[in-house]
């Protein structure tokens, strides 16, 4: 199980914004090139790119100084540096679910969801550390390179990092974090078989609304490894949400913003 995208704001979420912002440039150079636009959709392409400046300038007003101590968690500090990083995928999320993060109630569920990302993936590490959990240099290489080939090769994904502002030396320290978590993770939250009875009932949701939709159902036997799959996450997402709350329980946190 991957927790990552849920808790866990790495440098790998910050280059995926890179390619995604790079991705959607390449596409509208590309339909400029193909089609000459007219003088109407010449005005709304400039008025569209003004309205995503502006959003962009009221995102990252919300920003905090880069030495600025947003929370700590058992002593330890989080700084702005990190907090900024894990607020702009966090704005990204809010938007792609249609919320406005620059509206006074948006930029606070981003503060919250920041700070708890923030929490939730300190916590975590500092309990992966003291249980001894390690990333070997074997472990960040192979994921090393398999970011390569994510992004598109070493000079793509290097291009990237450069603009993201994100070093080798960094990211690979983000990567054995990301290691020793998932290694954690598979402790304390190991993977739960599902029953038959279980995985009889998602199919029948399923094909519920396969028939409000007007949509025939896949038959079980086509779509039973994703469906095991996916209430294997299921269980394990819960009781890493139970682990975390002792674990915050028990810790001494402190927001300071």
């Amino acid at each position: 199980m991957n927790f990552k995208k849920i808790f866990l704001p790495f440098a790998a979420g910050a280059l995926a914004l890179g390619l995604a912002a790079c991705s959607d440039e390449e596409s509208a150079n590309t339909e400029a090139e193909n089609e000459e636009p007219t003088a109407e959709e010449q005005q709304a392409a400039e008025d569209q790119q003004a309205a995503a400046e502006e959003m962009q300038a009221a995102m990252e007003e919300q920003q905090v100084a880069e030495d600025e101590v947003v929370a700590t968690i058992n002593g330890e500090e989080i700084t702005g540096e990190a907090y900024n990083s894990a607020l702009a995928s966090t704005q990204s999320n809010l938007q792609q679910m249609g919320q406005d993060p620059t509206t006074e109630e948006g930029a606070e569920q981003a503060k919250t969801q920041t700070l708890d990302l923030l929490i939730n993936q300190n916590l975590i590490i500092q309990k992966a550390n003291e249980a001894g959990h390690e990333a070997s240099e074997e472990e960040i290489d192979e994921e090393y390179a398999s970011f390569q080939e994510q992004f598109g090769g070493e000079e793509a994904m290097n291009e990237i990092m450069e603009a993201q502002g994100i070093d080798k030396e960094t990211l690979r320290g983000q990567m054995a974090d990301s290691i020793k978590f998932d290694k954690y993770v598979n402790e304390v939250a190991p993977a739960e078989e599902p029953t038959d009875e279980e995985i009889q009932e998602f199919y029948d949701q399923i094909t519920a609304q396969a028939e409000q939709t007007g949509q025939e159902a896949p038959a079980l036997e086509d779509v039973r490894e994703d469906i095991v799959s996916t209430l294997n996450q299921q269980k394990q997402q819960e009781q890493l949400m139970a682990h975390l709350e002792e674990l915050k329980a028990e810790a001494e946190i402190e927001r300071l913003i």
